[in-house]
């Protein structure tokens, strides 16, 4: 993700270089970007994938360590994987045979600071009841 918005001051991203979405309007090339983004996260597949990729200790998976967590063939979980890295969620690194895949902080941090509500701002409205959750 590039970021093309202005700064603002004592505001913005995990760099402090850009508004969040709370607190300004998101520009059409800016919207684009992160609609990229956010559709890379809107397909469970990807969403576990990125959770498995974020959650390991030492950083970094094996795509050999990805594919057996899932009924998906290998060419499935890499279309996925190329989707996420398309993103800019992940980076990935050819060792022999097989492919390591590790999260890019700075794209989390960033979607975070977006979605953040500047330390203070009430809600605008009342907060939405949560959704009942059925016992499977």
């Amino acid at each position: 993700m590039v970021n093309r918005e202005r700064a603002v001051p004592g505001r913005g991203g995990a760099e402090g270089c850009c508004p969040d979405l709370l607190t300004a309007p998101l520009g059409e090339e800016r919207a684009a970007e992160l609609a990229k983004v956010f559709k890379a996260l809107g397909d469970p597949v990807r969403l576990r994938l990125l959770s498995m990729i974020a959650s390991r200790a030492d950083g970094e998976i094996c795509v050999c360590d990805l594919t057996p967590a899932f009924e998906l063939s290998q060419p499935t979980i890499s279309h996925h994987l190329k989707l996420l890295k398309q993103a800019g969620l992940i980076d990935s690194e050819r060792r022999g045979t097989w492919v390591y895949y590790r999260l890019l902080p700075q794209a989390t941090d960033r979607l975070a600071a977006l979605l953040t509500r500047p330390a203070g701002q009430a809600p605008a409205g009342p907060a939405p009841a949560a959704p009942a959750v059925r016992a499977l």
